[in-house]
């Protein structure tokens, strides 16, 4: 017996929830790469992301995953042999190394605790050690979706100017970007990345990389460019020079229309949404943290992220018992824990295309999965989500 059957909640941190607007507007024919409509949003399209960065820099578009994002940007700004420093903070900066290592850099890491942000003042102190300016590049993420930190990145460019370093910032905002402030001039980040499928609410396919002034002068000594990811050649006049080759047709359709609507509900109305349901859930989690098994990843609530929640489950529990319930009983989808966590947490999504309906429902049949299976928690977690709600949210 089973309550799952109608519209299945897919609550992971990745893909998100794909809206309708954004289906509807990718249900096309093949068109015409060459002139007319598409190159219109090509057009758009690179001259809105830089918004959504709040840069006024330039932005590129690939046809890839995050993993793309990561090595269209090392390669467009690094020679090989440079350093670069991964600030660990859980497990995604320290694939990004991994990658950078792989294309010849040299990397070092500064060792941090997944479940905690970035350090400022050892960041600081390990590049007043570093006189020679051997570390070319700096490579965090604003939000690991694996620990659920939101690392804080004014604060990491304060300790990098404190230490006088010139060092790239290179920021990895593919669970942040459209979910939480990401001010990459004012904040001074040199390049940034991010992708479709989280808070610009589409399916896998596109990642972006959004340079700055100063990675745009290091980009001419770059050694690592390659065809493919190159920023020069993808300045060209022609439309197809765009993408170095035939461009992802219904992709740009869909970013086209997730644009309009992120545009149109406003950046600072998409971050309250995000922060009030993040609230929500914390709320939530807190509540069931009474009953001594289920606890937050990230100790700290200022540091916790409010695109993703990881909640550790101790004693004994497995978390895989949670999410087949939540799954095949009710029809939730939660995320696994992955990385060092993995078997050991679960993780409830809150970005993208989601709203308190949704993030209730969530946490209702979490709550449910919970009591069901004799998972020791506190009660009234549920509860305290919605007077979190409403006290956060005005009538």
């Amino acid at each position: 017996m089973t309550v799952r059957n109608g519209r299945e909640f897919l609550s992971i941190p990745g893909p998100t929830t794909v809206p309708d607007e954004i289906l509807a507007a990718m249900h096309r024919p093949a068109v015409d790469i060459y002139g007319g409509e598409l190159v219109g949003i090509t057009e758009s399209s690179l001259e809105e992301l830089p918004r959504l960065f709040r840069t006024a820099g330039r932005a590129y578009i690939y046809i890839g995953n995050g993993h793309g994002a990561w090595e269209a940007a090392l390669a467009n700004v690094l020679s090989a042999g440079d350093t670069v420093l991964v600030l660990e903070s859980g497990r995604f900066a320290a694939g990004w190394g991994l990658m950078a290592e792989a294309m010849g850099a040299g990397i070092e890491t500064l060792t941090g605790d997944q479940r905690r942000a970035v350090d400022p003042a050892a960041l600081e102190a390990r590049l007043r050690e570093d006189k020679d300016g051997r570390i070319k590049a700096i490579l965090v993420v604003q939000v690991d979706t694996a620990s659920g930190v939101a690392n804080d990145i004014p604060a990491l460019r304060r300790a990098i100017d404190a230490a006088g370093h010139g060092a790239l910032l290179m920021v990895d905002a593919i669970a942040s970007l459209a979910t939480m402030p990401f001010e990459m001039d004012e904040w001074g980040v040199d390049v940034a990345v991010t992708c479709s499928q989280k808070g610009l609410m589409m399916p896998p396919g596109l990642s972006f990389v959004a340079a700055g002034k100063k990675a745009l002068a290091a980009h001419g000594e770059a050694g690592m460019r390659s065809r493919y990811w190159d920023w020069t050649a993808r300045e060209g006049e022609l439309h197809y020079e765009k993408y170095c080759g035939t461009p992802p047709v219904h992709m740009l359709y869909g970013l086209r229309r997730s644009l309009d609507m992120l545009f149109g509900e406003g950046l600072d109305n998409v971050f309250t949404r995000h922060r009030l349901l993040a609230g929500a859930v914390q709320a939530a989690v807190a509540v069931w943290a009474e009953g001594g098994v289920l606890e937050f990843n990230i100790t700290e609530a200022s540091e916790r992220a409010s695109s993703v929640t990881t909640v550790l489950m101790n004693g004994g529990h497995d978390p895989a018992r949670l999410l087949d319930y939540c799954r095949e009983k009710c029809g939730v989808v939660l995320g696994i824990g992955i990385g060092d966590l993995g078997g050991q947490a679960f993780r409830i999504a809150h970005m993208g295309h989601v709203n308190a309906p949704m993030v209730l429902g969530t946490l209702g049949v979490t709550e449910t999965a919970l009591a069901a299976l004799d998972i020791p928690h506190g009660k009234g977690g549920v509860q305290a989500a919605i007077d979190y709600l409403a006290r956060s949210v005005a009538p």
